[in-house]
């Protein structure tokens, strides 16, 4: 009961004659202007007030953009079961006869096989991250890096499709020989260039040129062909107009429609090179024919926490090759006098 009663008390309001004391310093700044010492309290920085503040991180880490070739997007992708991948290609097509009714039919000529090994390797990423931060952060690292090692596996073998030495990694379409000579003379595995007319540049006449290797690739490649080139090199094509003025470039109408050069799509792959002396800027051809994009499975990610503690390895591999499968099927433009 004596507690209750003192409950009561204590939740009375005071009486004016009896407030409790004040922080006479704080009082006599308030009435007096007094001066009194000054802290400053701040969320700006940390040991003075900013850790107290709550921090929101965005749950989508934005990124600057890779830029990713588009090459296995239109070439021939196999999955295989080994690395010793191989693909026969036969050269010439069987030779056939014509004959009357009651003529002989004499045997024709066997066709030619010709064999594709494309150089393979390992694609791999091995970043690590501590416990401590997979546990605290705002966002799901595991996920995050798993989108990372995806983005820069594409722009890795995007360019190794282009220009890739063979060694330990795909054999790029660039780095196969090249020759002037037209399909039936050039020895097999050899593409067929035709020369812009001047070295590091167009000539007056390079929308002609164009033309003329639109025409290099025979009509059975045609069906399915495609223009690969770079931004830079595009821009300048999209300026060539017709002898009537008109631009040699048609924009896309339709959504999802690629925009035509000469009727034919074109494809962007920012690892093909800049115009420049004996440069090979633009390619066209059947790619689905010309390249095959050889992987053995899809990229594998390995969770290690326990190698190299306390952070946890995140190592991810792939393997994939590639090489040309059928020289005929794709013309390069260089950019030389002859």
């Amino acid at each position: 009961m004596e507690n209750d009663m003192n409950d009561v008390v204590t939740a009375r309001p005071a009486l004016d004659g009896a407030r409790p004391q004040k922080d006479t310093a704080f009082e006599g700044f308030v009435r007096a202007g007094q001066t009194v010492e000054m802290k400053a309290f701040t969320g700006v920085t940390g040991a003075e007030g900013g850790y107290a503040v709550p921090r929101e991180i965005d749950a989508a880490i934005d990124a600057t953009l890779k830029a990713v070739s588009p090459i296995r997007s239109i070439a021939n992708v196999v999955q295989v079961g080994s690395a010793g991948y191989r693909k026969l290609v036969t050269t010439g097509g069987t030779p056939s006869g014509w004959a009357g009714e009651a003529e002989a039919r004499p045997g024709t000529a066997s066709p030619v096989f010709q064999e594709i090994a494309p150089p393979m390797g390992d694609l791999y990423a091995n970043p690590s991250a501590s416990q401590a931060m997979l546990d605290d952060a705002q966002f799901d690292v595991e996920e995050w890096l798993a989108g990372e090692i995806a983005a820069e596996f594409a722009k890795a073998e995007g360019a190794a499709f282009v220009a890739g030495s063979g060694v330990n990694r795909p054999r790029g379409f660039l780095l196969s020989p090249t020759a002037a000579t037209a399909d039936g003379v050039r020895a097999f595995g050899t593409l067929q260039y035709l020369p812009s007319g001047a070295a590091g540049d167009f000539t007056a006449t390079g929308a002609e040129r164009l033309i003329d290797l639109v025409h290099a690739l025979r009509a059975p490649y045609r069906q399915g062909a495609a223009f690969v080139m770079n931004a830079a090199t595009l821009a300048r094509i999209r300026k060539f107009k017709t002898s009537d003025g008109q631009f040699l470039w048609q924009p896309s109408l339709v959504a999802g429609t690629p925009a035509t050069l000469l009727g034919y799509p074109v494809v962007e792959a920012e690892d093909m090179p800049d115009i420049a002396a004996n440069s090979l800027s633009i390619a066209f051809g059947n790619f689905r024919h010309g390249y095959v994009v050889a992987e053995r499975t899809e990229t594998q990610i390995l969770r290690d926490p326990y190698t190299n503690k306390p952070f946890v390895t995140f190592y991810a591999t792939k393997r994939v090759g590639g090489a040309v499968t059928n020289s005929e099927a794709i013309k390069v433009m260089k950019f030389a006098a002859s």
